[in-house]
């Protein structure tokens, strides 16, 4: 799932002004303001104040060919991702069914649709039924598609909602991810209804409403992968110019890291889609026909859209900007509610540096692909704080379920940005008070304890760097 074990909303973050170890960190009081996150002011929530306390901000991290090979190696040596370029001609059933048979299992836990209704057997014997396993060929050619528009990854192939408990809305336990446009994917099974795809793409295999995908051949597939010119979306989300005369790419919303083709070539007086074009980037995006086949079609994006015309570089001043332009967005469990969850906000904030990184918690903290501080029970809690003070901007922190970027030091503690529900911490009278963040949120990390009774810094698992 999107985060280590599928369970983030169970962990708590608990901060605590009077922990021994926040005394051995701080030169000052842990601050609880009026609104009630622990430890932070208002000047700490934009870049410029982390960026002023850095003594190299500018300097280039990791350079583009550097940022390549690492790129390459992760297809190389990580298993949780997948190199469509090098996908066999022909798909095995064995293959596909131990994709989907790895997902779309039965659910351990009770679970609870929109309206509170308890899901019972029939209706998860309904939902594996729609798998249509049998219907799997001992073998098939291997077919390709594009990402037309965004779209949900689900774990069956199915709308429905699945939640914890009768009143939770919060973390849709049949959301796994989402893709973006220009996402390419293998296409290895229609369902049961005819309404739903089972792709691969390059970070995630899951189920998608094949309405969202165009099929094309391997080579057109793959090509608009590689297309230059190019832009990358370095907003937190943009959208294409609104167009009646072509619905099908009027505001369509472009996320952080989105790479799209730019159309160089085109006639100055030719308008697009019943615009001029002198005001706006022409670009190239797929569009779905009513077959189900890839086509390509120009779309305007308006040149004050916050986009570049190649990946940033790769400094610890740009990782706090783009990170930055987050805060406040809603938390949604497996990119749901047209959000991310912390693996996919620290997932679109690399990628828009050409960075990519495995899309789960669990599968980034060990990827082999990246340099990683490693931590087991042996390692005593000295020596965790002393790696605590020596992390950088950008650095990735993991416990079980969650992921923290690292946006610098205040006060001698580490200060995190990171996409979670809710903070807790005990006041200065040792009372437990519960914040409800379900954003993109600035917290301190030293003084947080885990799951409201140990030390959160014991229960770090890794560290990952993205560095040379």
């Amino acid at each position: 799932m999107k985060c280590m074990y599928g369970r983030e909303s169970i962990y708590a973050l608990v901060a605590s002004s009077l922990l021994a170890s926040c005394a051995n960190q701080t030169s000052a009081p842990i601050v609880i303001p009026a609104h009630a996150v622990v430890g932070v002011q208002p000047e700490q929530l934009t870049p410029a104040f982390w960026i002023a306390r850095e003594s190299n901000a500018s300097k280039i991290v990791l350079d583009r060919r550097a940022i390549s090979a690492q790129g390459a190696r992760l297809f190389q040596v990580d298993p949780s991702v997948h190199d469509l370029a090098a996908m066999p001609q022909v798909l095995t059933a064995n293959a596909v069914r131990s994709w989907i048979e790895k997902l779309s299992g039965d659910p351990d836990e009770e679970l609870f649709d929109a309206e509170g209704r308890k899901l019972e057997r029939p209706d998860l014997d309904a939902l594996k039924r729609n798998l249509a396993l049998e219907t799997i060929p001992e073998s098939q050619r291997t077919r390709f598609g594009l990402v037309v528009k965004r779209a949900d990854l689900r774990t069956f192939p199915t709308p429905l909602r699945a939640y914890d408990s009768a009143g939770d809305r919060d973390i849709d336990r049949f959301q796994e991810s989402a893709l973006f446009p220009g996402t390419p994917v293998v296409i290895a099974h229609e369902s049961r209804d005819g309404n739903w795809w089972f792709v691969v793409s390059p970070l995630y295999a899951a189920w998608v409403d094949k309405h969202f995908i165009a099929e094309g051949s391997a080579e057109e597939v793959l090509a608009y992968t590689r297309k230059a010119p190019y832009l990358v979306v370095t907003g937190a989300k943009v959208r294409t110019v609104f167009t009646p005369e072509r619905p099908e790419v009027s505001e369509l919303q472009l996320d952080m890291g989105v790479r799209i083709p730019v159309l160089a070539d085109w006639p100055a007086g030719n308008p697009v889609n019943g615009q001029h074009s002198y005001t706006a980037h022409v670009i190239e995006l797929p569009e779905r026909a009513s077959d189900g086949t890839l086509h390509f079609t120009p779309a305007l994006l308006s040149r004050t859209a916050d986009t570049a015309d190649d990946y940033l570089p790769l400094s610890r001043a740009n990782l706090l900007r783009q990170g930055f332009k987050f805060l406040g967005e809603r938390y949604g469990w497996g990119h749901s509610y047209n959000a991310r969850d912390c693996s996919g906000f620290v997932s679109d904030v690399y990628r828009s540096f050409g960075v990519q990184l495995p899309r789960n918690t669990r599968d980034q903290s060990i990827t082999p692909a990246f340099e990683h501080i490693d931590f087991t029970k042996a390692d005593d809690h000295e020596r965790r704080l002393a790696v605590l003070r020596n992390l950088e901007v950008g650095d990735l922190v993991y416990i079980p379920g969650h992921v923290m970027m690292v946006i610098g030091h205040e006060n001698g503690m580490p200060y995190v940005i990171h996409d979670t529900t809710g903070i807790s911490y005990r006041g200065t009278s040792g009372e437990v008070t519960r914040a409800v963040l379900n954003a993109v949120s600035v917290t301190p990390l030293t003084p947080l304890l885990y799951a409201r009774k140990d030390s959160f810094v014991d229960h770090i698992t890794s560290i990952l760097r993205v560095r040379p």
